[in-house]
């Protein structure tokens, strides 16, 4: 199927302006392009924002009818859809329904002035989908004959987000496994990590996936339901089944990053003092200089490779039900075995300041 690297993002979204208008002041995203009625899309309008090498659509219902309007009814804004780019869209399609996938949008052909994109669709997990896009004559026109793309901003600011590192899913109880097998069979993509994380008395289940070619990753989570219930319970009632917790974007200097992003009024969350205290005790002396974590509220992990750091944004949305998290790799390939308990613990705090 030989998927590449993450193409884009689509969320499904009540108000793609006054999305794009947050994403834009607070993480530094710029508006690339836009679709509507205008481009021949009758029933919804769409916003395509990029920084570095990240695509996010948001796209919005004008209608009952659409899709998207069924999701947002259902979900809140949320993530819709996980791109995959392709080598080639039409058998990339035929193959995940030879093996079982749900087919969403038939193979397209999308093309103007030298550009070509192919897209197809298939269902994911609960009501996201994954796009297979094949490009020929590079990124720049990004749905030919669909999007209208806007000049280059001549005022573009410094790029402090460079890809998607993974995102992560809440499935309900019972599902992980099948979820796991289904992304083998399907997508071929491989099992690189699992974890049981206790905290108190609530506890989950987490195994990763990730392709190939080591450029999508998906950690995929689940409540134990002999423990308490807890912030995956939680996350499933108020979203609706499955769906996308968090996604991570992928920084270079996570240190210079997270004050430049509360300069522009992200609102992270915060980490105990003790955490740091005991830091070099439980891990060594890490990498970057432990008073500028604290004074960052970054958190560190390693794995064989090296180490990870990484922070979560409190969460916007009025559900609760998705956050963004920065995360900086110094040659760490996976998680560390406290990395998912951290995010756990971290969210467990904002919901008791709440």
């Amino acid at each position: 199927m030989n998927i590449g690297a993450v193409d884009h993002i689509e969320f499904y979204v009540g108000d793609a302006q006054q999305s794009a208008f947050y994403l834009c002041t607070a993480f530094g995203f710029r508006v690339r392009g836009q679709a509507g009625p205008e481009t021949g899309l009758r029933d919804r309008r769409s916003l395509l924002l990029s920084q570095g090498g990240v695509d996010i659509v948001l796209t919005s219902p004008l209608t009952i009818e659409d899709r998207a309007a069924g999701y947002v009814a259902r979900h809140g804004d949320g993530v819709a859809n996980i791109a995959f780019e392709v080598t080639d869209a039409a058998q990339a399609f035929a193959t995940a329904v030879e093996r079982g996938a749900t087919p969403v949008e038939q193979p397209a052909v999308h093309s103007r002035c030298g550009t070509e994109v192919v897209t197809a669709s298939v269902l994911g997990f609960g009501d996201v989908a994954h796009r297979f896009v094949q490009r020929t004559g590079g990124r720049e026109d990004f749905l030919p004959g669909v999007m209208d793309i806007f000049a280059d901003d001549p005022d573009v600011s410094e790029q402090l987000l460079h890809t998607v590192d993974h995102a992560a899913i809440c499935l309900p109880a019972g599902e992980l496994g099948s979820t796991v097998a289904f992304y083998e069979k399907v997508f071929g993509f491989g099992q690189i990590f699992e974890e049981f994380i206790e905290v108190g008395d609530q506890a989950m289940d987490s195994k990763v996936v990730q392709s190939p070619s080591g450029k999508v990753t998906f950690t995929l989570i689940e409540p134990v339901t002999d423990r308490r219930p807890g912030q995956i319970d939680g996350f499933l009632a108020r979203h609706g089944g499955a769906g996308v917790q968090h996604l991570a974007l992928l920084t270079d200097d996570i240190v210079a990053t997270v004050p430049a992003m509360e300069a522009r009024g992200v609102k992270f969350l915060e980490t105990p003092d003790t955490y740091y205290d005991e830091l070099i005790e439980r891990l060594g002396r890490p990498e970057l200089g432990i008073e500028d974590l604290r004074r960052t509220n970054v958190l560190v992990d390693q794995d064989h490779w090296g180490q990870v750091f990484q922070i979560f944004t409190q969460s916007m949305h009025v559900r609760k039900t998705f956050f963004w998290e920065v995360i900086d790799r110094h040659g760490a390939r996976t998680f560390g075995s406290g990395n998912i308990k951290a995010l756990y613990e971290a969210v467990a705090r904002e919901k008791a300041m709440a």
